[in-house]
Order: C-alpha cells, then structure tokens, then sequence
C-alpha cells in the first residue's frame, strides 16, 4: 500500500539559523522540507517539487523575496501553492508590498517556534478546505486542477485571490457569506486588510463572470447565485 503524500514545504532564507532551527521544527511536525538560501534556487526547486507551501524572506542576494514571489506566481505549475513571507521586515509597508505581489499571508520575525508552526497549520488547512470545494457546473465551472474558470465555453484565468474568493462563494449556491467569513477563509484570520478589499475583488469578478451572479447582501456580505435564479 503507498503511503500518503506528505506535505511538501519549501523554506527560502540567507541565514543558516533559520535553515536549521524553523527546517528542524518542520520536519519534526511531520513535513516533508526543501531549503533554498536565495530567491533564484527558490524558483528553481519550487519548479521541480511543486511545494504545498513556501516560507520566503524578503531581504535575500542574488534575487529577493518580492520579486521571487512574482516570479513564482507566474507560474503555472505552482498556481495553488501558498506563500508566506517570514521576514525581519515589519513595516507596514512591507507588508503590503508582500500581499500586493502575490503572499498569502505575512509573518515577522523574530516568532517562537510554536507560534509559527501554528501559523503554517493554519495556512494549509485553509488550502485543503478550498482544494475540496466544488463550483456548481451551471455556466461557470471552476477548474482546480488547472486553476482556471470557464465561463461559457471561455477559458478565464483570474489573479489567485480572485479564484479562491470565487472558489469560496460558488462552493455553497444562494449562501450568503459574511465579509467576516469571507475575509478569513480568503485572507486568512492573522491579515490585516480593509473591508473595501473585498469589494475591489468582487467588483473584478463582477466584470469577468457577469454583474447578476454574485449578489450583495447589504450590511451581511456576499452570495453566489444560481444561474436559473438569476433575474
């Protein structure tokens, strides 16, 4: 009998400590860990191992965190791979740079190992619940494997937060999502975004997949609509 898959984590830092001290604490959480010291051998080796999740610094040589990220999302193969940036840099603006090319989620250091273990926990069951949701087939079909949605015979590739924001609201038809539900199955429970986020989201999904299949549900958040409930 094979063996399940294990987890695949690939962790992209310049110092040897981290390597060591967050990899020892991965592994001894059961995953299966990859290592890279720069942004170029990051894309190299998330290319070929197709991780589940990578922890990337910012401030690397040879090629730093905010453009390897970019890079990476660029990517095809690694459309549902999640991305996590652990750095030293706090500011806010940092911050958002990092969720602007592409990060799921942004976590400072110095952290106590507990901490992040719960941390990436958390960010792969948040993967595994949108890997299991599934799109109703009524004139928008969302394809998880290919990472793409088709809308009418036509292929749509939306950005990643766009597919899974799509991916959560066609998961239950004529189910009215909060913007609270929204914003941590999509964002996460630890980031810091504005409700207005959502709406741009929303507003871009409106315009690819059709202003009468996500309804807003005013003061509550969003549901996505049936297509024979549509009016």
């Amino acid at each position: 009998m094979n063996k399940p898959a294990r987890t695949k984590i690939l962790l992209v830092d310049d110092e040897e400590d981290i390597l060591d001290l967050v990899g020892y604490n991965l592994v001894n959480e059961g995953y299966e860990v990859h290592t890279a010291a720069n942004g170029k051998e990051a894309i190299q080796i998330a290319d070929e191992i197709i991780p589940d999740l990578i922890l990337l610094d910012v401030m690397m040589p040879e090629m730093d965190g905010m453009e390897t990220c970019t890079i990476i999302r660029e990517n095809e193969k690694l459309k549902t791979c999640l991305v996590a940036f652990l750095s030293a840099r706090g500011e806010d603006y940092s911050q958002i740079a990092g969720y602007d090319v592409g990060a799921d989620d942004y976590i400072t250091k110095p952290i106590k190992p507990r901490v992040l273990m719960s941390k990436v926990k958390g960010l792969l069951r948040r993967k595994e619940l949108m890997d299991t949701q599934h799109a109703p087939n009524e004139g928008v079909i969302i394809d998880k494997e290919r990472y793409v949605v088709i809308k009418d015979g036509e292929e749509l590739n939306l950005p990643k937060k766009e597919f899974e924001l799509l991916s959560l609201l066609a998961s239950r038809p004529e189910h009215v999502f909060t913007r609270d539900h929204i914003l941590s199955a999509v964002w996460g429970e630890d980031v810091v975004v504005g409700g207005r986020t959502i709406d741009v989201h929303i507003r871009k999904l409106r315009e690819k997949i059709g202003d009468k299949r996500i309804q807003t549900i005013k003061g509550v958040g969003y549901k996505f609509r049936n297509q024979n409930n549509e009016s």
